[in-house]
């Protein structure tokens, strides 16, 4: 079944209680392109992410954001204490009290308050190890946006099948009339005939001869059956599992192309107001496959 490009998944889960978050926003692109946004620390998750959406979802443009709550996790914090800079500082305090006679009353909790010696570092997981945990919520996450992109996609396959029954109906009535327009040419045609040769008799041969030239130059025929048989391909192609966005836009295309050539073919004001609604049906049609996967 068709699938839109258009849709939003998200997902969360606590893991070792670290809050772990996906959302995927997705809109329509010509191909797949992928924004994500990732934690600095775990920016090597980013392969991981990128080749797993891409064995799930074919075309759009895809924002990925996931977040790490580490919160509710045991501390993943180190403190440091840089030895050699504290030495440093005690030998200069040391010098300035021999130099001026001053009492050094430095204390532990003195020294760790000094520019630059102690630190605080965040321990973080193995990449690898957090691809393990971030993984199923990917997947569910993706599973949601799949979900709403199937929903809209239903949406458009039904309004698209809508527009190609109302096509086949225009086109079965611009079909109908070719006849009568012959019927009325013929009549046109003998009354000036007539009038022309001041009522003398008309050479019906050579009239039928001028009838059966118009009828062969506004024939659609041809034109009706490829219409219609582009229209059932466009049909079929929008039944079917694998995505099909890039490859139907020449069936309307080609849909533009024959109604074109009946209305260059045919000259008559009602067929002419048809052939304005099956353009405006087709460009409706060509408008909305643009979000199609």
């Amino acid at each position: 079944m068709v699938k839109s490009m258009t849709g939003f998944g998200s997902a969360s889960a606590v893991k070792d209680g670290v809050t772990i978050t996906v959302e995927i926003k997705s809109v329509n692109h010509r191909y797949l392109e992928m924004n994500a946004r990732i934690p600095r620390a775990y920016m090597q998750l980013e392969d991981n992410i990128r080749t797993y959406v891409s064995t799930r979802i074919a075309r759009g443009k895809l924002d990925i954001n996931l977040n790490l709550d580490f919160s509710e996790a045991e501390s993943t914090k180190t403190v440091s204490v840089d030895r050699k800079l504290l030495r440093n500082y005690l030998d200069e305090l040391a010098a300035v009290s021999d130099e001026f006679g001053l009492t050094n009353d430095v204390t532990a909790s003195t020294v760790l308050r000094l520019p630059d010696v102690v630190s605080l570092s965040q321990n973080e997981s193995d990449a690898s190890e957090m691809w393990l945990s971030v993984k199923p919520v990917l997947e569910e996450a993706v599973n949601s946006l799949i979900v709403q992109r199937e929903a809209e996609g239903k949406r458009l396959y039904t309004d698209i099948a809508a527009k190609l029954e109302t096509i086949r109906d225009r086109v079965a009535s611009i079909n109908a009339r070719v006849p009568e327009l012959t019927n009325e040419y013929c009549v046109k045609l003998r009354k000036r005939i007539e009038k022309l040769l001041g009522g003398a008799e008309v050479d019906e041969q050579r009239l039928l001869t001028e009838v059966a030239i118009m009828a062969d130059k506004t024939a659609i025929d041809e034109e009706v059956v490829r219409l219609g048989s582009h229209a059932a391909a466009l049909e079929e192609a929008l039944l079917a599992e694998k995505p099909i966005g890039k490859y139907i836009d020449n069936s309307i295309q080609e849909m533009n192309r024959e109604v074109n050539t009946i209305s260059s073919k045919i000259g008559d004001l009602e067929v002419t107001r048809t052939v304005l609604e099956l353009k405006s049906i087709i460009e409706q049609i060509r408008e909305q496959i643009q979000n199609i996967e």
